[in-house]
Parts: C-alpha cells; sequence; structure tokens
C-alpha cells in the first residue's frame, strides 16, 4: 500500500471508545464505513482488519461500570472513509 493509499484509507484498528488507545476522534469525525461479512454494519463499536474481528454491543446489557458488553465476532473486515465518494479505496486484509 502506497503512501498516498494509506492516508485515504482508514486505520487497521479503531473504536469508538474514548478511553481506548485506538480511539482517534479526526477519524472517527471523517465517517468510517465497515463491511462485516460482506455485509455493511453500523453498529460497530471496534475493528481490527488485520486480524479479522469486530466487537458489537451485546444489546442494552451494560458492565458494572456501566460500560456497554460487547461480543468480538470474527470474520473479514473492510473499512472506508464515507466522504470519499461512491468508489473510496477500501482498507482490507490481504
Amino acid at each position: 500500500m502506497t503512501e498516498e493509499t494509506k492516508a485515504q484509507t482508514p486505520p487497521l484498528h479503531l473504536s469508538v471508545n474514548p478511553k481506548s488507545k485506538h480511539f482517534d476522534v479526526d477519524v472517527l469525525q471523517r465517517g468510517v464505513g465497515i463491511r462485516f461479512k460482506g455485509r455493511t454494519r453500523t453498529d460497530i463499536e471496534e475493528y481490527n482488519i488485520s486480524e479479522g474481528w469486530v466487537r458489537v454491543q451485546a444489546g442494552k446489557t451494560m458492565d458494572r461500570h456501566g460500560n456497554p458488553l460487547t461480543l468480538k465476532l470474527n470474520g473479514p473486515v473492510e473499512a472506508w472513509f464515507e466522504d470519499m465518494g461512491d468508489e473510496p479505496p477500501v482498507a482490507k486484509a490481504d
């Protein structure tokens, strides 16, 4: 992947939780689209493209600290910036 393509694709690991070290507000403000197992998802809490997993909230269940409980699902993950138009460069595992 060239440097220009890296700048046009989301990071390989991203989280929406501000307490996570993989949280990046600038990237999230651009809007990141996620495709998991061939289906576009909008309920992803965290993803890792190279390891092939996503975290999704488990209903409305909360832990003892008030954080949502999440499930880790394994499978192919693809991510792209939604502000790049109809045919954006897609970050995916090779």
